[in-house]
C-alpha cells in the first residue's frame, strides 16, 4: 500500500511530535527546518510538563490533562524507537502556601482534582517536607500534586528525530531544508515567525510573541525529585544531575534570542529562594520567543485559504506538555479527515484584529 507523504515545516515540538504520530500510522514524513532543531521555543532548558489548576475547567484544561495522562506511554515508545533517552519522568510538582486562606484554596481545589483527574493523580495539601529540597512556606504546608512531569527538552526533540528516521521519515535541516520541495499535505508548525505570518496572510492577528529565559546549573537534586515552583520560579530536577531555573515572561525585548539582565535578575531571585544553590556552575543561558495566541491556548487546523495546508501554533508555555495529545488530532484532521478539534484550540478561535 502507498504510504501518504506529508510535509511538516519546522522542527520543534509541535512539528516533531507530530511527524512522528503520522509516522507511527503509515505517513511517509519529511521534517523542514532552516534554523534546526529546537532553534526557537521549544529549544530551551526547562522542560516542565506542569498543569494548570484543577478548577474553573475548561477546554485547554481538559486536553492538557488528556496529553498529560499520555505522557508516560507517549514518552517511553519514541525513546524506544530512537534508541535514546527523553529525559521524561514524572515526578510531581511542590507548591508553597504562604497563608491561611491559601491553604483554604489550595484543599478546595484538591476537591476539584478528586473529581477531574479521574483518581489517576493527586492534588492535596500536606505538611513541608522536612528536607533541603523542599520550598520555604510560611504556613508550614505545601502542595503536592502528581501530574507534573519533567523531560529534557533537546534530548526530546533528537529522539523524535531519530524516531521519525527509524519509521522511514526524513528530518532535514539548515540550509538543505531551503532546497527541499514540499511533498504532499503540509503542516506548519513554525513557532512565533510563522504565528505572525499566518496572521498576516489571514488579515487576522493569531497572537503575538512573548520572549523567555532560562537557566541549566550544575546541581544535582536527589533522585526523581518533585519540581519545585516557588514564587513565581520554576526549580526542575533533570535525570542527568543538572537543575533548570526559569522562566521570565517579557512582552517586549531587543534581542530575540539571547538572554539578558532578565535572567540575572531570575537567577538572583531563584538564590534568595535556595541560597544553597550559589557554589553550582552555571552551565547554560537561554532565551527564545515564544508564540502567545489570543486565547492563550495552543490551536490548530486546516488553514482557511490554502487547500491541503494546516497549521498549529501558540504553544506559549504548554507547548510540551500538550503536545502529544495534539498530534493525535492532527493525525485524525490530515489523515483521516475527522475533525476532533474542539472549537476553543481551532484557528478561528483566535482571530483577532491586525
Amino acid at each position: 500500500m502507498t504510504r501518504p507523504e506529508i510535509t511538516v515545516m519546522g522542527a520543534g515540538i509541535f512539528g516533531l511530535t507530530i511527524a512522528w504520530v503520522l509516522s507511527q500510522r503509515g505517513a511517509l514524513v519529511q521534517v523542514l527546518d532552516k534554523r534546526g532543531l529546537g532553534a526557537g521555543a521549544s529549544g530551551g532548558p526547562l522542560g516542565a510538563l506542569a498543569p494548570h489548576t484543577p478548577e474553573l475547567w475548561n477546554t485547554k484544561k481538559a486536553v492538557q490533562l488528556e496529553s498529560l495522562l499520555m505522557g508516560p506511554q507517549f514518552w517511553a515508545e519514541v525513546a524506544e524507537a530512537a534508541g535514546q533517552d527523553t529525559g521524561y519522568g514524572r515526578t510531581g510538582r511542590l507548591m508553597p502556601l504562604a497563608h491561611d486562606r491559601a491553604v483554604a484554596q489550595a484543599q478546595d481545589r484538591a476537591l476539584f482534582a478528586r473529581d477531574i483527574w479521574q483518581g489517576q493523580a493527586v492534588w492535596e495539601v500536606i505538611a513541608r517536607p522536612l528536607s533541603q529540597w523542599s520550598p520555604p512556606s510560611a504556613s508550614g504546608f505545601v502542595v503536592y500534586e502528581s501530574l507534573t512531569a519533567r523531560i529534557d527538552p533537546m534530548s526530546a526533540l533528537t529522539a523524535l528525530a531519530k524516531a521519525i528516521t527509524a519509521q522511514g521519515g526524513e528530518v532535514i535541516l539548515g540550509q538543505k531544508a531551503l532546497s527541499r520541495k514540499a511533498k504532499g499535505s503540509v503542516i506548519w508548525a513554525t513557532g512565533y515567525e510563522g504565528l505572525i505570518e499566518a496572521g498576516a496572510d489571514l488579515g487576522q492577528s493569531l497572537g503575538v510573541g512573548e520572549k523567555g529565559q532560562a537557566m541549566l546549573l550544575d546541581f544535582s537534586a536527589p533522585n526523581n525529585a518533585p519540581q519545585l515552583f516557588v514564587d513565581g520560579v520554576h526549580f526542575v530536577p533533570h535525570s542527568n544531575g543538572t537543575l533548570a531555573i526559569g522562566s521570565t515572561r517579557e512582552r517586549y525585548w531587543e534581542i530575540a534570542d539571547q538572554p539578558d539582565h532578565h535572567l540575572d535578575a531570575l537567577y538572583q531571585k531563584a538564590l534568595t529562594i535556595f541560597p544553597f544553590l550559589k557554589g553550582a556552575n552555571v552551565l547554560k543561558r537561554w532565551g527564545a520567543v515564544r508564540p502567545r495566541s489570543n486565547s492563550r491556548a495552543p490551536f490548530l487546523g486546516a488553514w482557511p485559504n490554502r487547500e491541503g495546508h494546516f497549521m498549529v501554533n501558540g504553544g506559549f508555555k504548554i507547548g510540551i506538555a500538550m503536545a502529544p495529545r495534539l498530534a493525535q488530532m492532527m493525525a485524525d484532521l490530515v489523515l483521516d479527515e475527522q475533525d476532533n478539534v474542539p472549537h476553543d484550540l481551532s484557528v478561528a478561535a483566535n482571530f483577532g484584529p491586525l
